[in-house]
C-alpha cells in the first residue's frame, strides 16, 4: 500500500512565505469574482480556493496528484484556510487533473472566468481557449507568459498586482506605463520561446490581469 502522505505538512514544506498566496489571491477576489477557476501548473497551491468555489488544478507532477488525491485532507486543509481568511463554508468544489496542460483538456472553450499561470510556462497560449470573453487571466512574467499574453490581440490589460511588504494591491492607474521595455526592441513570441523568461520592463508588478476580448 502506497504510504499516506501528511498533507499539511507537506503544504507547509511547499509554502515557504506562509500565506503569501493567499493575501495574492485576497487582493485578486476583491477585483474579480470568477465563478470557475483553472490553475495549470498549480503544484500543490491551494490559495484560489479559499476564495473561489470552483477550482480545477492542472499539474503534471506526481506529488501535486498524490497531495490532490487525499481529496478529503485536501479539503479539509482548505476549510481550515478559509475561516483563518473569514470566508468560511463549506460548499466548494475542488477538480485535479494529472496532466499536461499543453495537451487539449476535457474542459470547454470559453467556459472559464479565471486562468491562472503563475511560474508555469507559456500557459495562456495553450489554455487561453478555454477562458471565456470577458474573463481575467491573472499571470505574472517569471516564465514570460505575461509578456506573451501582452502579444495576443485577444487580451487587453485589466490591471496590475503590486506588492509591498506582503501586502498585495490590484490597480487600475496608468496602465500605459506598464509592458514598456526598459532597452532594445520589444518582445516577440520567438524571443519569448528562446530566452524562456521575460522582458525587463520599466516597472515590475508582481502580476499582471489580462481581460480577454472578443475578437473579429
Amino acid at each position: 500500500m502506497t504510504p499516506q502522505l501528511d498533507v499539511a505538512q507537506f503544504h507547509a514544506d511547499y509554502d515557504r512565505h506562509p500565506d503569501d498566496r493567499i493575501h495574492l489571491f485576497a487582493a485578486v477576489a476583491d477585483f474579480i469574482e470568477p465563478a470557475t477557476v483553472l490553475y495549470p501548473g498549480s503544484y500543490v497551491d491551494i490559495a484560489p480556493s479559499v476564495f473561489f468555489d470552483d477550482v480545477h488544478y492542472i499539474d503534471l507532477d506526481r506529488r501535486a496528484a498524490k497531495f490532490f488525491g487525499q481529496a478529503t485532507d485536501v479539503r479539509r486543509l482548505i476549510e481550515e484556510k478559509r475561516r483563518r481568511a473569514g470566508r468560511g463554508g463549506t460548499d466548494f468544489e475542488v477538480r485535479f487533473d494529472h496532466g499536461d496542460y499543453q495537451a487539449p483538456l476535457d474542459i470547454a472553450d470559453g467556459s472559464v472566468e479565471l486562468l491562472v499561470s503563475l511560474y508555469a510556462g507559456f500557459i495562456s497560449e495553450s489554455c487561453t481557449r478555454y477562458l471565456a470573453p470577458g474573463g481575467h487571466l491573472l499571470v505574472n512574467d517569471s516564465h514570460g507568459d505575461a509578456s506573451m499574453a501582452s502579444l495576443d490581440g485577444g487580451y487587453e490589460l485589466a490591471a496590475a498586482v503590486t506588492s509591498r511588504d506582503g501586502r498585495y494591491r490590484v490597480t487600475t492607474e496608468n496602465l500605459d506605463g506598464y509592458l514598456v521595455p526598459k532597452r532594445g526592441e520589444p518582445p516577440t513570441v520567438d524571443g519569448l520561446h528562446e530566452s524562456g523568461r521575460g522582458v525587463a520592463y520599466t516597472k515590475s508588478p508582481t502580476a499582471y490581469l489580462f481581460r480577454r476580448i472578443e475578437v473579429g
